[in-house]
């Protein structure tokens, strides 16, 4: 044995003092490798839409109401079912309107009680008691125990115990807590892990509350996706994505998002509006385009003087940020000193457009990247609230502890845009403060450079954040984003967005093979799972893409999308017997669900079948288990060798 073998045995040792400690967690561990997969969900793209991210996390993309299904459906009638399900969905809720309507008896509170427990006590079925056990409410966990404890035989043999327990809950008045303890493990059972594979944040108007329940999740890991890196840029200091997010939220009409969640205040925002672009703006020459010039209050739809005024404010902050980071190449986008005021029209890239406006009074044609007084004022206002802003702090803090640029899992390789590559299908070197760097490498950086953002907050990190929110080499952005042209260009022509070579090499199996082989994977059982670009379903686009390689599961939760996509989202299931998609269709609102048992339905395609279910051996978990296990061992050897004393009266 050599000294570090000794040392590192002998920590081990106090956590395993003897060899029937060692070998009681030996079985232990052995026991849970036979353990079905747990299983896992992925998602993306949610973009603020709660309501409808909520449902999908309560009905478990539909698990839970296939489970119901598969259990009563030769028991209960179809609307029966449906108010189990809603009754899982929204416990507490649900109870109300059924009290309300003379549903609520002690025998309904008996049956019903019953039924959650079969439910809960088949998802029990996938883990280890004492799993199970952690997931329970603590004051109920002892109870609950017991009501899971059933066989084939042992049911009947303990059929009468369980009766007087559910007649003891319903007798003292807990039942309620109990139909509520039992929903919750039953929801928790049904999903082992979450992945959402980036963009909490924008369109739609409650990405805070989405962030609150994910923060109560009990498993979960989140890979950044360009619109969560522009928020987490803001909430590190950085003035251009603290413009981007505030642009962001008055198109879309999310100010009370800033507002009243994270109180923010625009109030210096508007008024400098108000007094810069108030009353109708001139229009272009040609364009026969007039702005509209009433203020709108706080919270309402975004009127044109503060879109006008934070569109100005953040093509000054980029043009700053382009200037003193040259090694971006994006000096093509310098684009305030291109506008011909007389004409009415920009010159990009060598083509002219006529522009809907040229009222800009703060650009000096001298120093047009030079903020004026007044918005400077307006963004050291800015600053100084998100920085301040304990809420948001709180959120982006635990985007950064939960989440990271990509994630290698059980086979799959998460991440939410692109890996660069150039126009052969290689790995496009991106030039960095580290310098050349390419595919893993450069996510790498990407991850590090982010990280160093938040904890140190120098100018270089944080306008990467600015980069890696839209920047064409970003592995979360992947494109050319012409925010300017979309603002001020009406013709769309101008508004096309190249795109990194990887949005067209993901149909080929070649290269995914060989993004996957660089992080480490290979084999049939392989994937990229992606969000980012919605999958037009409507036109007939698929998700699975390169022979089921490469999976695209941003499906459109936001209602923007739904015509684009032609259905509201995907979660992709990963269990025991493979990988399946479900499809969902839109969905109305929770009051629906409560009072018409309106759920979200979804299609469900399995794509691929394990010839073998798998087992938690058979994952990252069972890999780490297994060296635990060899671990045990030598400390068994070293027990039965003398090496080590057993410390049996400790």
């Amino acid at each position: 044995m050599t000294p570090e073998q000794r040392k590192y045995l002998a920590l081990l040792s106090k956590q395993f003092p003897t060899a029937q400690a060692a070998y009681t967690e030996i079985i232990n561990l052995e026991a849970i490798l036979n353990l079905p997969k747990g299983t896992e969900h992925f998602m993306s793209d949610v973009h603020g839409e709660y309501e409808a991210f909520l449902h999908i996390l309560n009905n478990c993309s539909g698990v839970v109401r296939e489970r119901v299904r598969a259990t009563f459906r030769h028991e209960l009638t179809t609307e029966e079912q449906d108010d189990l399900c809603t009754l899982i969905y929204y416990p507490h809720e649900k109870l109300s309107r059924l009290k309300q309507a003379g549903t609520v008896t002690d025998e309904w509170y008996y049956q019903t009680l019953f039924r959650l427990v079969r439910l809960a006590r088949y998802l029990s079925g996938f883990y280890t008691r004492s799993k199970v056990r952690k997931a329970m409410p603590e004051a109920y966990a002892y109870i609950i125990d017991e009501l899971l404890r059933a066989s084939s035989v042992g049911e009947t043999s303990r059929h009468e115990y369980h009766v007087r327990i559910i007649e003891s809950i319903v007798e003292v008045g807990a039942a309620e807590d109990f139909i509520s303890s039992l929903s919750a493990l039953i929801k928790r059972l049904a999903v082992d892990r979450l992945h959402l594979v980036g963009d909490v944040y924008d369109r739609g108007h409650k990405g805070d509350r989405i962030m609150d329940r994910l923060m109560e999740y009990h498993s979960l890991d989140i890979q950044w996706g360009n619109h969560d890196i522009a928020w987490m840029g803001a909430g590190c200091g950085s003035e251009a994505c603290i413009a981007t997010v505030v642009r962001t939220c008055v198109r879309y009409g999310s100010i009370h998002l800033l507002e009243n969640s994270y109180g923010i205040s625009l109030r210096k925002l508007y008024l400098f509006a108000h007094e810069t672009y108030g009353g109708d703006a001139p229009a272009a020459p040609e364009s026969g385009y007039r702005m509209p010039g009433s203020l709108g209050s706080s919270g309402s739809n975004a009127t044109a003087p503060v879109e006008r005024a934070i569109d100005i404010i953040l093509f000054k902050l980029e043009g700053q940020l382009i200037m003193r980071n040259p090694e971006f190449g994006y000096e093509h986008r310098l684009l305030l000193d291109k506008i011909d005021r007389e004409a009415g029209t920009i010159t990009i890239d060598g083509v002219t457009w006529p522009l809907l406006t040229v009222d800009f009074p703060t650009v000096d044609p001298e120093h047009p990247y030079d903020l004026s007084e007044g918005e400077r004022a307006v963004m050291d206002s800015l600053v100084r609230d998100f920085l301040h802003s304990a809420l948001l702090r709180k959120h982006v803090e635990f985007l950064f502890s939960h989440g990271s640029t990509y994630l290698v899992s059980n086979g799959n390789l998460l991440f939410h845009g692109c890996v660069p590559l150039d126009a052969q299908g290689g790995f496009r070197p991106v030039r960095t403060p580290e310098g050349p760097l390419s595919g893993r490498a450069y996510l790498d950086f990407c991850d590090r450079i982010a990280r160093r953002a938040w904890s140190v907050g120098d100018e270089e990190a944080l306008d990467w954040m600015w980069y890696l929110w839209c920047g064409y080499d970003s592995p979360f952005a992947g494109r050319l984003v012409r925010t300017f042209e979309r603002a001020f260009i009406p013709d769309k022509a101008a508004w096309v967005e190249p795109q990194d070579p990887y949005f067209t090499f993901n149909e080929d199996p070649d290269v995914c093979d060989r993004i996957l082989a660089e992080f480490g994977l290979e084999g049939p059982y392989c994937h990229i799972i992606n969000g980012h670009k919605p999958v037009r379903t409507v036109k007939g686009e698929s998700p699975l893409k390169a022979g089921n390689r490469v999976i695209v599961i941003d499906g459109g939760f936001c209602h923007a999308y739904h015509k684009t996509t032609g259905i509201a989202g995907y979660t992709l299931i990963s269990d025991a017997d493979g990988l399946r998609l479900k499809a969902h269709r839109p969905f109305g609102s929770i009051n629906d669900a409560l009072d018409l048992n309106a759920d979200i339905m979804s299609d469900t395609d399995r794509f691929e079948r394990y010839f073998e279910p798998r087992r938690v051996e058979d994952c990252d978990n069972g890999k780490r288990i297994k060296a635990q296990i060899a671990d045990l061992h030598l400390l068994l050897d070293a027990y039965r060798s003398g090496d080590l004393k057993e410390r049996s009266s400790e």
